[in-house]
């Protein structure tokens, strides 16, 4: 995945792109592996964990979306990566949420084991629905923002 991401830093770099995530299920993962990459100073915005629907709300995300679709939803990855780049002034906004292998008792809606992301590009969305199978929550995550590099370089 290390050569993936060096690409897509890359690419971003020369088309003088930014990017911004609000991650949740991955912690922050994404925005790891992003800087993991020399030069990634030039196109990381920002970079928020929003593990709780507070701190969701906070950086954006419709409370009533969240109370419509759960925070385990498609619609709340939409508004996490639109909010993202918003608030950064990011060219790419990057919104995850997801169940990983635990159950939510103050968020019981939403399919376990799903995560949804959004990234938004040019008032678009591309969208990725992953179901996550491995019983390690580090490996789901890697499978995860490994999902999220192809994403991004098919994009780009």
């Amino acid at each position: 995945m290390d050569e993936k991401v060096q690409k897509i830093v890359k690419k971003l770099i020369d088309a003088k792109l930014t990017i911004a995530t609000m991650e949740s299920c991955t912690g922050g993962g994404v925005a790891n592996a992003i800087t993991s990459v020399e030069g990634a100073s030039e196109i990381l915005k920002f970079s928020a964990v929003t593990y709780s629907n507070e701190y969701k709300i906070k950086m954006g995300v419709s409370e009533s979306v969240i109370n419509q679709y759960s925070v385990y939803s498609m619609e709340t990855a939409h508004e996490m990566s639109k909010n993202i780049a918003i608030f950064t002034t990011a060219n790419i906004g990057v919104g995850i949420t997801g169940k990983l292998n635990r159950i939510d008792a103050a968020n019981p809606y939403g399919k376990d084991n799903v995560v949804y992301v959004s990234i938004f590009y040019n008032n678009t969305y591309y969208d990725i629905t992953l179901e996550v199978k491995e019983d390690s929550r580090s490996k789901n995550k890697e499978y995860v923002i490994s999902k999220i590099m192809d994403k991004l370089e098919e994009i780009l």
